[in-house]
């Protein structure tokens, strides 16, 4: 697409982030890390590379479905449905890049929840570290 292009286009359509985009992409470090840091930890109990990929994904994905906001919102769940759902990075980044993209939130909305991301990536890389080392011994 040549530059001409470009701007045209970016003239005729608006932005498709209306909140902080900076926040969004902080959030979406975190989430990536966050998930990095559950594929590390599954990784830490099985014997090869495909058996991890295998057990992360059926270990996260009927979970993060079901229960982290992508079907149903995590507000209308209610008991144990609900504190599956917050075992779960997804439904921490989920407001996350709703609230930027459709709702103009910032920095200052969002902080709970990159908190929460960041917290979840640091446990997990920790607890695989932890888990790696009494296997070697």
């Amino acid at each position: 697409m040549r530059s001409s292009q470009r701007l045209c286009a970016s003239a005729l359509t608006p932005s498709l982030v209306k909140g902080a985009f900076g926040a969004l992409a902080l959030g979406a470090l975190l989430y990536v890390f966050s998930t990095c840091g559950f594929g590390q930890l599954v990784s830490t109990f099985t014997r090869t590379q495909v058996a991890a990929v295998f057990a992360t994904t059926i270990l996260t994905v009927i979970p993060t479905v079901n229960f982290s906001g992508l079907l149903v919102p995590v507000s209308s769940l209610t008991g144990q449905g609900r504190l599956i759902g917050l075992m779960f990075p997804a439904a921490w980044f989920q407001p996350i890049s709703v609230g930027t993209f459709t709702k103009g939130l910032s920095y200052s909305d969002l902080w709970l929840n990159a908190l929460v991301l960041a917290l979840f990536a640091l446990s997990f890389l920790i607890a695989a570290q932890i888990v790696l080392q009494k296997q070697e011994r």
